[in-house]
């Protein structure tokens, strides 16, 4: 999956990803289940006044995989990086939007609880990718989505009693 450069520095500190097919990636495979999962869940939505709902939460689904996928085909761990950062936008976002189907009765809450864990798994695998591709950037800079994350566990509690 990596590889270390060849020179002077072959510390883990170092590690670089190389060009490499993401569909080996685990985090691309999650993503992309993901994304059809949603896509699945979201037709049971009715279309009359939902349109531009089912149409951006798909979208944002979808842009979570691919922007892992493209930013794999990049030269350097720093272009990566900057699209697992979009990678994990897109998987906020559609937390929220599962979040406003929910509340609105548009979907199930199993559906809802289903979606949400899949989306928070693949969003800590990506900042643990994150952390591979960037350590030193990493550090204190994920409080936002620290806090992300504890609200989603709340919210996954309550959901379970």
């Amino acid at each position: 999956m990596h590889s270390i450069d060849d020179g002077p520095l072959r510390s883990p500190k170092y590690v670089r990803f190389t060009m490499q097919n993401y569909r080996n990636l685990v985090v691309w495979q999650k993503a992309h289940l993901s994304a059809v999962n949603i896509h699945r869940s979201t037709e049971s939505i009715p279309r009359r006044g939902n349109t531009a709902l089912i149409t951006q939460i798909r979208r944002a689904a979808l842009s979570i995989s691919s922007n892992l996928a493209e930013g794999c085909g990049r030269g350097s761990d720093a272009d990566f990086a900057k699209f697992v950062h979009v990678a994990i936008g897109s998987s906020l976002e559609v937390e929220s939007q599962l979040q406003f189907a929910l509340d609105t009765a548009l979907i199930h809450r199993a559906d809802f609880e289903s979606r949400l864990r899949e989306i928070v798994e693949v969003r800590r695998m990506m900042i643990g990718l994150l952390k591979k591709l960037r350590p030193v950037a990493v550090e204190g800079s994920w409080e936002p989505i620290a806090q992300s994350q504890l609200h989603t566990a709340r919210i996954l509690k309550a959901c379970s009693s």
